[in-house]
């Protein structure tokens, strides 16, 4: 999306663009807070936070981008409407996504969890207080969860791995309806009143990008601001 639409947009504005691409997932805030870059879009709030707590840095989130969503594909079933007692349904492993999946679950009418959860993130089976179909929750490493869709009946596969393995966004049965963990584009506080963050947040809202996702990145999650511009 910045290699092939935002960058090529600037430099007609006569921005000097280069885009970088890191392996490490620390390295682009790690790269921002040093100043060897000056925008990251990979990130939900909740990892900056955490990267921001952990390293006594003030990183400022500026705006929501179109993010893969964390959804329900199916497995077994191919539909929501073939559920059936004991159905068994993939989750991810690690604590963040494991909470994220068993509120989609929630979201979806499959289950009912406590309302007295003190993290919302930390969510577990224990705090499951209604679960008519007999939901069976299969912990996988979230990695793993494209390849096993076979074994089980229902799988919930984040936005990135879904999209690593081949999985079109639009073959999900069900997707994440909230923008907790949307991805934003991230700055330095120093830079927000500057010139090129004014251009970069316009081109980011256009009317010629949003076609430009809608038309080549079906599936994704759209930015709630897009609803009210």
């Amino acid at each position: 999306m910045a290699r092939d639409f935002i960058a090529p947009e600037l430099k007609k504005q006569g921005y000097t663009v280069k885009v970088t691409e890191f392996s490490d997932i620390m390295g682009p805030n790690i790269a921002l807070n040093d100043g060897s870059i000056d925008i990251n879009t990979f990130q939900h709030r909740f990892f900056l936070e955490g990267f921001n707590q952990s390293n006594n840095s003030d990183l400022l989130p500026i705006f929501q981008i179109p993010t893969g969503p964390l959804g329900l594909y199916s497995g077994r079933k191919q539909t929501l409407q073939e559920v059936e007692k004991g159905a068994v349904v993939a989750v991810p492993f690690d604590t963040t996504n494991y909470s994220r999946a068993l509120i989609l679950l929630q979201d979806l009418g499959w289950i009912e969890l406590s309302e007295n959860v003190a993290d919302p993130f930390s969510v577990s089976a224990k705090d499951i207080i209604s679960n008519p179909h007999g939901i069976i929750l299969k912990e996988i490493e979230s990695p793993l969860i494209p390849r096993i869709r076979v074994d089980v009946d229902y799988a919930i596969i984040t936005g990135n791995f879904a999209a690593s393995s081949g999985i079109p966004f639009t073959e999900a049965l069900f997707t994440d309806p909230h923008y907790n963990f949307i991805n934003w584009a991230v700055i330095r506080p120093e830079d927000a009143e500057s010139d090129w963050v004014k251009a970069i947040t316009e081109a980011y809202h256009g009317a010629e990008y949003k076609a430009y996702i809608k038309e080549n990145f079906p599936g994704y999650k759209h930015p709630a601001s897009w609803n009210s511009r």
